[in-house]
């Protein structure tokens, strides 16, 4: 599932230090251990530690929830735009499932995207684009890096329209190990819990055109439709007050 391998330290490029304080007060969730794991799931807020395996996760579901490996040369390039900066956000939610192989999915968003978009400028995109420079890439970049690659010298930005009526924003993933347990909707209703009570109104968020079981799900969790472009669909939704 997506609506967006890492290995050594790579992932770390933004400054990791004690400003960043991941929210805590989220409980963990267990489920019970089904065949083909070897401890139970667990839902639980995210670390800096677990940067390498969602990363891993979001790379493994980078093709509208299939595998996007063999797409790109830079697997950490996905993970640089999709996940890596909510983990860090002071105020993001940031929420993982593991279970006994590892970080299998993970559940992130902010509560103000334009404030969000404004840290990332300011703290997340300036060592990447050290690190990536658009007139130097690398031989062996493929296309799809050559495109996130200008993405993070050029972020798009929100609609002001959609930020103001739905400030709020999300990515969810899971690996194939987790789907069809339930784990996505009880990974949702937490993380709309927590941005409700961090002040948050409203949600949006963009999913690919070619991901049909993506739109069943969202409109299953009581997500409308409010736009519709060549690649991707946009959903909002209310949230308690």
């Amino acid at each position: 599932m997506r609506t967006g391998q890492t290995g050594g330290g790579r992932v770390a490029t933004a400054r990791i230090d004690a400003r960043y304080h991941l929210d805590a007060s989220t409980s963990a969730v267990c489920c019970p251990s089904v065949q083909g794991m070897t401890d139970s799931a667990r839902l639980r807020p995210a670390t800096v530690h677990d940067l390498p395996g969602v990363y891993r996760v979001c790379l493994q579901t980078g093709l509208s929830g299939r595998d996007a490996t063999g797409t790109y040369a830079d697997p950490d390039l996905l993970g640089h735009v999709y996940v890596g900066p909510y983990v860090l956000f002071p105020d993001a939610v940031a929420l993982v499932i593991a279970d006994g192989r590892g970080v299998a999915g993970y559940c992130v968003g902010v509560p103000d995207t334009a404030a969000f978009e404004e840290w990332c400028e300011r703290e997340w995109w300036p060592t990447l684009r050290e690190q990536h420079p658009v007139e130097a890439p690398p031989a062996r970049a493929t296309p799809a890096d050559l495109a996130l690659v200008r993405r993070i010298h050029r972020p798009a930005t929100t609609d002001a329209g959609l930020v103001a009526a739905y400030p709020a924003h999300l990515h969810i993933d899971l690996l194939p190990r987790l789907q069809g347990q339930g784990w996505g909707r009880r990974v949702m209703d937490r993380l709309l819990g927590r941005l409700a009570e961090k002040g948050a109104s409203a949600v949006h968020l963009g999913v690919a055109e070619d991901n049909p079981g993506a739109h069943a799900f969202y409109e299953r969790l009581g997500f409308t439709e409010v736009g519709r472009g060549d690649e991707e669909r946009t959903y909002v939704r209310r949230l308690p007050a």
